[in-house]
């Protein structure tokens, strides 16, 4: 491919080949600019290795790679650069103050985007987020010019998103207008108002082929240039190549014997290029082969082919038991073994055994008309005439590593890249991936490591009796029974997609999210879609993209949890935890990231959070992102979520961690310091038609849980109980509806309160102490009512009780946490008000009339918060007692406790942490169920912090 070919790819805004402006300095054309940057990069190498996460690869193959000072395959060097200059353009170009007031309240409205998106489509990865659902929280988030950070941005969709803010078809497809100043306005809501314009992205994951990607998608394309450079390339490798995939037409079998005889003698692949194009008109182009699997007969020691002895063609259904066609015998597929090859690997100059596999079925075409056929002698002939010709092109040949989801092809003889493909498609392959320039690359990598392998499914089911091709099975690399070979050829000119863009300005590196080159603070916002504990296994997924790369992704700080790395859940949170510090040192005070999370694990869901507090930001949110179509394997595995949920979280102002623990008045008003802060970041109000929702943050319980969190991570300790918090609060805040408000905000809360008719407390799953009192209060909220009335709907709810929880009775739950009107003295408000709204002959009566009296007898109700605070004095010293037996019993006995009271637990943590008693946190907390400690926020936290205290 020459320059000027090569320079129609990467389109600039000035015109094609024309001068271009970087970094304040001037190039003849972008070729010169890019081998400028790139010798600049070679420079820069030795410094930037030193850097943990530096990918794998030689230093030329990272330079061939890159596309710098915009994308490199390793550290960015240019990031600060950038920032720099984009904060001048702030100003000159938005009239934007560095010193501007910033302030947002969570983004707390539930977003579904689907995934029909032709750019969201155009290249597979494992997990991608719909760019459309991202440019709702830019828009939310950020103003034009502002800088957003991605640590974990796979195929760069945070860095399309970006550029979508700018998109006027975009915007209004997601419901918003722009009305005469410019302004983005909510359609559903006109008092939402954003700003028009695009955000600057800067991207970062720590897999080469992930940053290659996304380098591509945040490029321009000049659709018509490329499509033209696609096509001749296609064209060219069609005459080259094409009769690889040329099969006899049915109607012409009378010439197959005549065929296979001539061709039987012909040796060169000029001689047989030559046979097949001057006989073109006897052939039909193959679309796919199905191989299927061979086993041997244990009995008769006959090949049975998987194809012939499980499918009944005529019914479209495939057995469980295989019948060998020769002896009769019937077997399991799970009692037979397999035939094996064995041949001669030049590529690799070693003999290899593979898994047997024949072909069976071809597909082709004739002109528009698509035919079926078994294949036949002179298929079988073309396919070992091209198994034994030598590819002249490049094509990688890394030995598979060990790893969690490799083990299954290396078990089938399938050791090295090449063994993923057919000998006719990985020669064509490896002829187009020399052809192609560096940014049209894409395309291959689009299907290389998918339909192009031998992952690639042929599946026969009730829906399919004839059988259809489905893909490899995501998340695997697993070698179906019946594999399709689809032509390469044809996979490619699908490829050529028919859309271009204009996304180039968002910086892409390859890096560790642990490791940034980003200075302190300059980051306006981060959105980020993290790997989710074991759910995906990145690195080996990528290792056959990547052996095309040249350059591999660096696992050591690759955050998963792998048995092969050696990697449980606790390497996982780590290694989120020092993601998440650096996230938060490079975001500006006040600012806010977002986290997507997509694992139906408690243990998983727990890490990401506590790893996000530990960090030093304050969770403000949680609300679902709703993909349409579900996560990476939501289609073949039923127990996975389909709906991801999204964290939103602050970095707080940095004064408030500047605090002397010892003073108590300071330590005191540091906590109403942190609570007015906290009550600014959460939305005021959340509903849709004709509803009010119940905001969980403004929870005083929860309010008390973020404050100890803040606390304990600050290293400072707690001046107030639960109970003299909530007391507290009462005082200093207005409440609603059981939540808490600033004055100013609960202004703003009544007026949109008192035009919707139905407030909805959350819904909830009861599977402990915690979860079972909440369920309580809810219930008693809504109706005080009898015991006799709730035990029913409570021993239903308690059904999903974790095996280790000690779960008090229903009659403890009630004495410990709520009040019972016995008679004594007037119908207390909360029981009074709900007998007036649902009892018509009670309407009118006072508090102390004998019939509302007698109906009130016996119910239970939520108590003011100046009770509850007595209620709540009473229930800790108890869950004490119950802590001190455990710290008892523990030192009798060496065993685990089996079962316990989660909340006695927390109790005794939060007292020794008050009274620096680290070991009896750190030796209760060996003693518990490792799954208890990890899917516990508030113990965890207690429990780490502990071990950090004793230099453990």
């Amino acid at each position: 491919m020459d320059e000027k070919q090569l320079s129609l790819l990467d389109d600039h805004e000035q015109a094609d080949n024309g001068p271009v402006v970087c970094l304040g300095m001037t190039f003849k054309n972008d070729e010169e600019r890019r081998e400028y940057f790139r010798n600049e990069l070679r420079k820069k190498l030795p410094e930037l290795k030193k850097i943990e996460g530096f990918p794998i690869g030689d230093d030329e193959d990272i330079i061939a790679l890159s596309d710098p000072p915009y994308y490199t395959a390793c550290p960015n060097p240019w990031i600060n650069d950038f920032i720099e200059e984009w904060e001048r353009e702030k100003k000159e170009k938005y009239g934007r103050d560095e010193n501007e007031e910033y302030h947002r309240e969570p983004f707390a409205a539930d977003v579904s985007e689907g995934k029909n998106d032709p750019i969201y489509n155009i290249h597979t990865y494992h997990t991608k987020v719909p760019p459309k659902a991202i440019v709702k929280y830019l828009l939310h988030y950020t103003n034009p010019g502002d800088i957003v950070f991605d640590g974990f941005s796979g195929t760069g969709m945070t860095g399309v998103a970006s550029k979508l803010c700018s998109d006027e078809k975009t915007i209004k497809s997601l419901g918003y207008s722009i009305d005469e100043k410019g302004n983005i306005v909510d359609n559903n809501d006109k008092s939402i108002a954003y700003k028009f314009g695009e955000r600057k992205a800067i991207l970062n994951d720590i897999s080469p082929i992930s940053t290659f990607i996304a380098s591509n998608y945040n490029s321009n394309i000049n659709i018509k240039e490329y499509n033209a450079i696609a096509q001749q390339i296609y064209n060219r490798a069609s005459n080259e190549y094409g009769w690889f995939f040329y099969t006899l037409r049915e109607d012409c079998l009378s010439k197959l014997d005549d065929l296979v005889r001539e061709i039987e003698n012909i040796e060169t692949i000029e001689d047989l290029k030559e046979f097949f194009i001057s006989n073109e008109n006897l052939f039909g182009k193959i679309n796919y082969v199905v191989w299927s699997d061979v086993y041997i007969c244990p009995t008769c020691a006959t090949e049975i082919v998987y194809w012939d002895s499980a499918y009944d063609k005529e019914k479209g259904k495939v057995y469980d038991v295989i019948e060998c066609k020769k002896c009769g015998s019937k077997y399991k597929k799970n009692q037979l073994e397999r035939a094996w090859d064995t041949f001669y690997d030049e590529a690799i100059d070693k003999v290899v055994k593979q898994i047997k596999q024949v072909p069976v079925k071809i597909s082709y075409s004739i002109g528009n008309k698509r035919y079926d056929k078994v294949p036949d002698k002179l298929d079988l002939v073309l396919i070992s005439k091209i198994n034994k010709l030598e590819i002249p092109y490049w094509f990688p040949t890394n030995e598979i590593p060990n790893g969690d989801k490799t083990g299954e092809p290396i078990r089938l003889g399938i050791t090295h890249i090449h063994h993923f493909y057919t000998k006719r498609n990985l020669f064509i392959l490896s002829y187009l991936w020399k052809e192609l320039p560096y940014n049209m690359k894409w395309i291959l990598t689009s299907f290389v490591s998918r339909n192009a392998t031998k992952t690639n499914r042929f599946v026969i089911n009730k829906y399919n009796p004839k059988g259809r091709i489905n893909g490899p099975l995501t998340g695997t690399f697993y070698i179906p029974n019946l594999i399709v070979e689809q032509s390469v050829l044809q996979l490619f000119k699908d490829k050529i997609f028919n859309i271009g863009w204009k996304h180039k300005g968002n910086i892409i590196q390859t890096a560790s999210a642990t490791s940034q080159l980003i200075k302190s603070n300059s980051i306006d916002y981060i959105f980020i879609d993290p790997p989710f504990g074991a759910n995906i296994m990145y690195s080996e997924l990528n290792f056959i993209w990547e052996s095309w790369l040249k350059v591999f992704t660096n696992n050591e700080k690759e955050a998963i949890q792998n048995n092969t790395q050696n990697k449980g859940l606790e390497d996982y949170r780590k290694l989120m935890l020092e993601s998440f510090k650096e996230a938060y040192r490079i975001l500006k005070p006040n600012h806010w990231i977002t986290v997507e999370f997509s694992n139906t694990q408690a243990s998983v869901w727990n890490a990401i959070q506590t790893a996000l507090q530990e960090a030093g930001f304050i969770i403000a949110n949680v609300s679902i992102l709703d993909k349409k179509h579900g996560g990476i394997k939501a289609m073949t595995n039923t127990t996975n979520v389909k709906q991801d949920l999204v964290i939103s979280a602050y970095k707080p102002p940095i004064n408030l961690s500047v605090i002397n623990g010892n003073n108590v008045e300071d330590v005191q008003q540091l906590v109403w310091d942190f609570v007015d802060n906290h009550l600014r970041f959460l939305p005021v109000f959340i509903g849709n038609k004709g509803t009010a929702e119940f905001i969980h943050e403004r929870d005083p319980r929860v309010l008390y849980d973020r404050v100890v969190a803040y606390f304990v991570r600050n290293g400072i300790s707690i001046p107030y109980s639960s109970a003299e918090f909530q007391n507290a609060l009462k005082v200093k805040y207005p409440f609603r509806d059981g939540m808490v408000f600033l004055d100013e905000q609960v202004i703003e809360y009544d007026k949109k309160r008192i035009l919707v008719k139905e407030f909805v407390q959350m819904s909830l799953f009861v599977t402990d102490e915690t979860s079972a009192i909440e369920w309580l209060r809810q219930q008693l909220l809504k109706k005080p009512q009898t015991r006799q009335d709730l035990h029913p709907n409570f021993m239903k709810e308690i059904q999903h009780i974790a095996k280790h929880e000690k779960l008090p009775e229903l009659d403890d739950l009630l004495e410990q946490n709520f009040l019972k009107y016995e008679g004594d003295g007037p119908v207390p408000d909360q029981i009074a008000s709900y007998l007036r709204r649902n009892y018509k002959d009670l309407r009118g009566l006072e508090n102390d009339d004998p019939q509302l009296k007698e109906k009130a007898m016996n119910r239970w109700y939520v108590p003011d918060p100046n009770k509850q605070a007595d209620l709540e004095k009473l229930r800790e010293k108890a869950l004490l007692r119950e802590f001190e037996g455990y710290v008892e019993e523990l030192s009798k006995s060496k065993k685990k406790l089996k079962q316990f009271r989660t909340e006695a637990i927390r109790a005794g943590f939060k007292k020794a942490w008050s009274e620096k008693d680290y070991e009896t946190i750190v030796k209760v907390g060996e003693r518990l169920p490792e799954s208890v400690i990890q899917e516990d926020d508030k113990l965890l936290m207690y429990y780490d912090n502990a071990q950090i205290r004793l230099g453990m």
